[in-house]
């Protein structure tokens, strides 16, 4: 039996880390897990409901370490995840993504020579000119099989010189979610509640340092976004962190930029998938949106996520106003439709695959 202990700590983990427990859970001959959740994201919005709609299991230790600067987060997560490995021994430590939970517990396993499993490898080694983290600082140097998306994540990692019988593409597990949680969306009546047509408004999300943390930044964003929502409504859930900042700041949203309360995952599909274009900092969304064809404009100056420019709907717009509404306002006039495709492997069936590598490489 193989003994697999998932750690998940930020909403979008637990987004990523839902097919992967469902796909071990049909293996109970084979493989046992735990669940363990850090407590980087403690908010009822961004947290506990999101378990229940993603059908995981209620965790089975929570470390409840909260929010913090990164170093402040980081350290409380290793000095309370630590005895829970020493406890518990499991054969993998599987990690997903690149939050400070992702780094702190992999960095815990690696020190106690318990083999780490990092999903979604190589995303953000090198994101152009502009580089975001590098590979010596994140889970990958760490990890002993690293799952990428795609072939973009693949050289990432050979180009900072990891080992290629570490690598393994598996796909991408947002899409496994995406795919499974579909027709869930399709009951939900969000829509109705917000009184909104299919394609007749946009939808935002923005929570990133870069976007929000700086005033400046805050206030063209949503300055430029109040200019074209006089054209096309803007729908925007706003992250716990943006809505603090705008206080702090003294910054509001114009009044055709509808802002909501934080929504669950599948409300928040439901709404988005029935937009007529996204504008977000999300990588999540990057690529969702281009499983499903809807145009995306990324709020930032780069992305790890390059895949979803070069064959899917996404377009890098950054923070300057006028290139935000130049944007929106192409996709309004039909000038910025054009041919796209799935990228391969995202067909769903990504973490079936990182179940056999486990596995695979457990014997």
């Amino acid at each position: 039996m193989v003994k697999i202990l998932n750690v998940v700590g930020a909403r979008p983990n637990f987004m990523k880390m839902a097919p992967i427990v469902a796909a071990i859970a049909r293996r109970p001959a084979e493989l046992s897990q735990l669940l363990v959740h850090t407590g980087q994201h403690y908010d009822e919005t961004m947290s506990a409901s999101f378990f229940r709609e993603l059908r995981i299991p209620e965790p089975d230790v929570n470390l409840e370490v909260r929010s913090g600067t990164h170093a402040e987060q980081t350290a409380r997560v290793m000095i309370a995840f630590e005895p829970v490995l020493i406890r518990e021994r499991p054969d993998w430590v599987v990690v997903v993504g690149d939050v400070n939970s992702t780094l702190a517990c992999a960095l815990v396993a690696a020190k106690l020579c318990i083999r780490v499993a990092h999903v979604e490898a190589g995303c953000a080694a090198s994101i152009g000119p502009c580089r975001r983290r590098s590979i010596a600082s994140s889970p990958d140097r760490m990890a002993s099989l690293l799952f990428t998306p795609n072939a973009d994540g693949d050289a990432n990692l050979r180009r900072e010189g990891i080992d290629p019988g570490r690598i393994v593409r598996v796909g991408n597990v947002m899409i496994d979610t995406l795919m499974r949680q579909l027709e869930d969306a399709r009951q939900s009546r969000v829509l109705d509640d917000l009184d909104l047509r299919p394609a007749s408004f946009a939808a935002l999300t923005m929570h990133r340092p870069s976007n929000v943390d700086d005033p400046t930044a805050l206030r063209g964003i949503l300055t430029a976004l109040g200019d074209v929502a006089h054209e096309l409504p803007i729908i925007f859930p706003a992250h716990p962190r943006t809505r603090a900042r705008m206080r702090e700041f003294g910054i509001s949203a114009s009044a055709n930029v509808r802002l909501l309360e934080p929504m669950g995952y599948v409300d928040f599909l439901q709404l988005w998938s029935n937009a007529r274009l996204v504008l977000t900092d999300s990588g999540g969304l990057q690529e969702e949106t281009t499983a499903l064809g809807i145009p995306c404009l990324t709020l930032r100056e780069n992305t790890e996520r390059p895949i979803t420019v070069e064959q899917g709907t996404n377009e890098v717009v950054g923070s300057n106003p006028e290139r935000i509404k130049s944007a929106v306002r192409s996709i309004l006039r039909g000038e910025r439709t054009r041919a796209h495709r799935i990228p391969e492997l995202w067909d769903g069936r990504a973490a079936e695959r990182i179940v056999e590598a486990l596995l695979a490489r457990s014997h």
